[in-house]
């Protein structure tokens, strides 16, 4: 089968499309024949080896795929890795159904963004009607579901970042009551200032560096802020806990991968996310498709910070 299998780490450089071995399902697994698979930002970092969990060569990238098993089923499943070919395989209970009126690209936005922002809100930060949510990187994946998720579940003010006036516009048309440049520089102004003058209850981040500093000190009493990645690949200033006490604030962690123990913390959630698409509640934002051959393309924009929403893969061209 045409498989991106990289022999080495590095850059969107070492993507190449190759002929590999068709992989085949053990116990407990099922196979998928891959109609897309999914393009996610912890891709750039598994390629050059910089994710939290170390990777192995040769490896197939790619975390997740929607498909058809051999049954019939269309179904959406995470594959750890071995999404980026035409046939991936994944562990049975990993492997969910899609309902009508969900596309290929609603389900692969919901599994792994949909999930996270999910649990960004009500697992990590325990979020409550009426609150104020700054939601960092407002137009790509996460950050667009969150943005929706926040409103329907009652935020009292949804404020996104977003490093263009195009992307800060679609933020706003997602239910966001306002949309700032996510520069670092200032940006703690920026965010008090987009919420009526007071600091904020809840942060998404997951930019890293002065981001996150610049966030944490927008931050209200009984703030929590949610630190869920590092695209800027820079580390944010170690915070002194006297900086907690004062003003009671929290800061907590959350990676996806450590729900993964346990099927249902992703299959009740998605299930919910599911339902909210196909009542035409929550609009899940597909940036843009490409072609397994134009996959290097697909990071070189993402890093780049080029696109929006979520990218996916077609494996057929």
């Amino acid at each position: 089968m045409r498989a991106i299998e990289i022999t080495e780490f590095g850059g969107p450089e070492v993507l190449k499309v190759g002929d590999v071995p068709d992989p085949v399902a053990g116990d407990g697994q099922v196979l998928i024949t891959v109609d897309h698979a999914g393009i996610n930002y912890a891709d750039t970092h598994q390629v050059e080896n910089s994710y939290l969990q170390a990777a192995k060569l040769p490896m197939i990238p790619g975390g997740e795929v929607v498909g058809h098993t051999a049954d019939g089923r269309r179904v959406v499943a995470l594959v750890g890795s071995g999404g980026y070919a035409e046939k991936a395989v994944a562990a049975a209970p990993y492997a969910w159904d899609v309902p009508e009126g969900v596309s290929d690209g609603d389900a692969l936005a919901l599994v792994l963004q949909g999930t996270t922002a999910w649990h960004l809100l009500k697992t990590s930060t325990h979020f409550q009607p009426g609150e104020s949510v700054l939601v960092h990187a407002g137009a790509g994946g996460v950050g667009s579901l969150a943005i929706q998720l926040a409103k329907h579940w009652g935020a009292g003010r949804v404020i996104a970042t977003a490093s263009s006036e195009e992307k800060r516009k679609q933020a706003l048309e997602l239910g966001a009551d306002a949309a700032i440049d996510g520069t670092p520089e200032g940006l703690k102004d920026r965010i008090i200032e987009a919420n009526g003058g007071k600091p904020v209850d809840i942060v998404l981040e997951m930019v890293g560096g002065p981001t996150f500093d610049e966030s944490f000190a927008a931050l209200a009493k009984f703030g929590r802020l949610v630190t869920f990645g590092a695209a800027s690949r820079q580390s944010a200033a170690a915070i002194d806990p006297s900086r907690l006490m004062k003003g009671s604030k929290t800061i907590v962690g959350f990676w996806l991968a450590d729900c993964f123990g346990d099927p249902s913390l992703l299959g009740d959630p998605l299930t919910e996310l599911f339902g909210l698409v196909a009542d035409g509640t929550l609009r899940p934002i597909v940036g843009g498709e490409y072609a397994l051959s134009e996959v290097a393309n697909a990071h070189e924009d993402m890093r780049a910070r080029r696109t929006v929403g979520k990218l996916v893969l077609d494996p057929t061209r």
